[in-house]
């Protein structure tokens, strides 16, 4: 087995000895460079560069690249010549390379052929290719150099992949995930998203594989040894990080859209009869995303390939997107109406990233929103036209999610500078993608849908093929936005929306009613013990009410730290944000929360259930930060006994139920009692609409758990009848959880799943599997997920988190979490989406002090290279003290409250 440890640069490979040549390297230091160390080679010699960045003296305009991966010794090797302009004198060229063997690495110049010197720098991913004579101002040049590495072990760069076909074989393939900072890993290349070139790719694999890469192939030449080479067609010009290639035994079927695009869709042999929706889905976004844009698609083909080891959900590589296969594989009878709306918007995302983002690119990575806000955002403007039937309400989650993380003092603006690969990483949060496309939602809501649409579409046309900065976008919407507002002044949507992009956290209104006077202020809603953390922030915040008078959705836009508006005449209540479209929460001082209590309890319909949903989120985390009293949220909530709606009732307990969890005795009966009649109206069937579904998987689920009697008996006759048919009896998708869940409780029926799990190739069944908390075999899920054996190792952050809820798991998966944390940030990545979601899943219950005390100690022993400076242990760190403040402040009271109201859960009208 070829080994390679670390990055050596091999001197002996270079075509002619460099040991004659005596010559001074351009050094191209920083201004400041004199403050700092001069970084050295491995070898001992001056690095000529020392920043994380590159410079701009060269830029790529062409790689011509092939890359030979070998299955059987799991490395690859390759040659790429790569087409340089040079900016600005100099005699070397940086670019990356990240644990690889180069060689052979010669210039291709008007003078000749020559070779060049090779200098390290592996801190920075860096090499330096370093000439013995001058490349000139505004010529082209072109390099060429060989290289060689491991197949990846992790789940990024050009790396490993198998699967267990249905007769228990084990197949490999080797598949891409370049983004952020891993096409280093791959080759050698100018790794950062402005360095935008053109790709002509060629693979050499076996005849019993295929390859497909972002291009159609154009040829297949036979060489010796009995191998393949395919040739693929060029690119258009693309930042790195989405090139991809994949080497496998996959199949595909294929359609073609209205607009001549081939769509095609590649799983593995067994599972491509799952494929169907994903097609017709593909074929429907990109149709819609072509017509809407007004920018035909500018690839021939668009492919989709379902992954089996695959950490993050999807990812955008231009013409060939590359999916997990629950994220992209349905079956009609085993997959559930929640199985099929996360298909749809997993493609609706990545398709929408072929304009945002792929077309158009941020300059670089602080600016990571304008990809994944924008994809983000799009998922529910396509699909509400696209699959109006899937559509939900569930993007209000998003926003509720993004509040969670940007109510922490460690947040972080949504355009925040970032320079090394962790903290890019860790651009790739909630705050980027969710609080991202909800200030777009609002953004649209304020400027009206059409002129929205118009500035996108001019944003992308002036921009396509280029890198952009936030103020791009702003100065396209101000064009196209003539309305004036209040005071007169035109409308400047860059003042607006850098007060949403440039700062972190979000704005809390504060809204007193006297007569027909309304009174507002905002201030920073932030959960913390220190008041002097909340000073320094304003927004221009687009107000929208309605009124007990008038459901006109009025508008204003608040500039100012306080301000004043009048009513045309007195109400018995006003309602901000209406359905919540706007990025901020509402405080009713005064007599406000009474007023609006009142209303939910004689008529909770006057409002719609996305108004609802918010009056929920809202009141439960004022009292977080002391502006509410919990008894007082907890009157708000018995209304949700008349609750019929999916996003009311979720959020309901999304706020009830973690409070029981603070509490050593949780025993959930006030919660189970609040909804039993919703409960009791459940079907054991898979009718209703897409929402009504999901409701009804919500419900029984949670019944299940809580041990409500009537659901456990159902669950249990219908897990009995399944496991006697050996699991070929069809059970109503939408509750399988449920009944599994009950299922799984004794050792006999978790065996039996196992086995189960471990014969399927059905992609939503597998998934069902590993959120099943409730199992005597808690450990073994994890350590069957940690090596990958039946269970995915990309599976583990979830079976470790879901663990973590249970009363009875959270200390054995704190402890996984540490024993085994070295293996998993190295599978997983330091700075990772997948690590923050391990961190703060498992840790984000506790309220104790000696659990932040542990978790401190923990977190604390670690070095930067481990992990110390990421920002998810900060926030660990401050949901655990803001989880033990609420304890302090709250727990008598809601332990009075429940005792008070145990068994008297009110069902008429208040």
């Amino acid at each position: 087995m070829f080994i390679v440890v670390g990055f050596r640069c091999c001197s002996s490979f270079i075509i002619h000895s460099l040991s004659s040549c005596l010559f001074s390297i351009n050094c191209q230091p920083s201004p400041n460079q004199s403050s700092k160390e001069v970084p050295i080679s491995t070898n001992g010699q001056p690095f000529p560069w020392d920043l994380m960045r590159l410079p701009r003296s060269v830029s790529p305009l062409h790689y011509d690249l092939t890359i030979h991966p070998n299955l059987t010794s799991l490395t690859f090797t390759g040659v790429v010549r790569i087409q340089l302009e040079v900016h600005e004198h100099t005699r070397t060229v940086i670019l990356h390379a990240k644990q690889m063997e180069v060689s052979n690495v010669i210039i291709l110049a008007p003078e000749g052929v020559r070779p060049l010197q090779v200098l390290e720098y592996p801190r920075f991913h860096q090499i330096a290719l370093v000439s013995d004579s001058w490349l000139i101002k505004g010529r082209k040049y072109e390099v060429q150099m060989e290289f060689a590495a491991n197949l990846s072990d992790s789940y990024h760069g050009f790396y490993k992949s198998s699967y267990r076909t249905s007769s228990g074989e084990i197949r490999l393939m080797a598949s891409t995930q370049f983004e952020a900072t891993f096409a280093r890993g791959a080759f050698p290349c100018f790794d950062e998203p402005a360095f935008k070139a053109n790709f002509t790719i060629q693979i050499i694999r076996e005849p019993r594989h295929i390859a497909i890469s972002n291009m159609p192939k154009l040829k297949t030449v036979d060489l010796p040894g009995g191998l393949l080479e395919d040739y693929f067609d060029t690119t258009v010009k693309m930042s790195t990080y989405l090139v991809a290639y994949i080497v496998s035994d996959f199949v595909s079927v294929s359609r073609t859209t209205q607009h001549g695009v081939k769509i095609s869709i590649y799983a593995v042999p067994d599972k491509i009869d799952q494929t169907t929706f994903a097609l017709d889905a593909a074929v429907k976004l990109l149709d819609f995303y072509d017509d809407y844009f007004d920018i035909p698609y500018p690839l021939p083909k668009q492919d989709l390939a379902a992954i089996p080891d695959f950490q993050s959900g999807a990812m955008e590589n231009w013409g060939l997107t590359t999916y997990r296969e629950t994220g992209l594989l349905f079956d009609p009878k085993r997959s559930s109406a929640s199985d099929k709306m996360g298909i749809a918007k997993v493609i609706a995302h990545e398709l929408a990233h072929q304009w945002f983002g792929n077309l158009v690119t941020m300059e670089w990575w602080n600016d990571l929103w304008l990809n994944e806000g924008f994809a983000k955002f799009m998922e529910y403007i396509s699909l509400d036209i696209t699959y109006p039937e899937l559509q939900d309400d569930f993007f209000l989650g998003k926003c509720f999610e993004a509040m969670e993380v940007d109510s922490l003092s460690s947040s972080h603006p949504v355009s925040t500078p970032v320079e090394n690969p962790t903290q890019i990483q860790e651009m790739f949060d909630d705050v980027s993608y969710d609080k991202g496309a909800c200030i777009l939602n609002m953004l649209r809501d304020f400027l009206t849908p059409e002129a929205f649409e118009i500035g996108i579409i001019r944003y992308l046309k002036r921009y396509s093929y280029q890198n952009t900065v936030n103020s791009h976008l702003w100065e396209s919407l101000t064009d196209v936005s003539k309305a004036k507002w209040f005071s007169g002044d035109e409308l400047d949507v860059r003042a607006i929306m850098d007060t949403w992009t440039l700062q972190e956290g979000f704005p809390l209104v504060t809204v007193e009613v006297r007569g027909r006077e309304v009174r507002l202020s905002q201030e920073r809603y932030l959960k913390t013990d220190d008041p002097s953390l909340t000073e320094g922030f304003l927004w221009q915040i687009p107000l929208t009410y309605i009124t007990s008078a008038s459901n006109t959705v009025h508008r204003f836009l608040l500039k100012t730290r306080t301000d004043v508006l009048y009513l045309p005449e007195e109400v018995d209540w006003v309602k901000f944000n209406v359905d919540m479209c706007g990025y901020y929460m509402v405080h009713y001082a005064g007599d406000g929360w009474n007023s609006i209590i009142k209303l939910l309890h004689h008529n909770h319909t006057a409002l719609s259930s996305n108004d609802r949903a918010s009056l929920i989120h809202n009141i439960f985390q004022l009292v977080s930060v002391g502006k509410v009293r919990l008894d007082t949220a907890l009157e708000l909530s018995l209304y949700l006994s008349k609750e019929t709606e999916v996003m009311p009732v979720t959020q309901g307990f999304g706020e009830l139920v973690p409070l029981y969890k603070l509490m050593e005795k949780r025993d959930m009966g006030f919660i189970v009692d609040l909804f039993r009649d919703l409960i009791d109206r459940q079907e054991w069937t898979d009718s209703g609409s897409v929402s009504q579904r999901v409701l009804r998987s919500y419900l029984l689920t949670f019944a299940c758990v809580r041990n409500y009697s009537p659901c456990v008996t159902k669950a249990q006759q219908l897990f009995k009848k399944w496991k006697d048919s050996d699991g070929s009896l069809s059970l109503p998708v939408d509750v399988t959880t449920a009944v599994f869940m009950v299922g799984v409780r004794t050792p006999e029926g978790w065996d039996f799943m196992f086995e189960k799990y471990h014969q399927s190739l059905q992609m939503s069944f597998r998934s069902r599997l590993k959120t099943l908390p409730c199992s005597p075999s808690t450990s073994r899920m994890m350590e069957q997920s940690l090596h990958g054996q039946v269970m995915k190792t990309q599976d583990l952050p979830d079976v470790v988190v879901v663990i973590a809820r249970n009363p009875h798991g959270y200390k054995l998966a704190w402890d996984f979490l540490r024993s085994n944390w070295h293996t998993m940030i190295k599978k997983f990545d330091l700075g990772s989406n997948t690590i923050s979601y391990l961190v703060n899943g498992v840790t984000n219950q506790y309220s104790t002090r000696e659990m932040l005390s542990e978790v401190k100690s923990f977190f604390g022993s670690l070095t930067e290279e481990t992990g110390s400076e990421m920002r998810c242990i900060q926030q660990a760190y401050e949901t655990i003290e803001d989880n033990i403040r609420w304890t302090d402040s709250n727990l008598p009271l809601l332990q009075n409250w429940l005792n008070k109201h145990m068994g008297r859960v009110v069902h008429e009208d208040l």
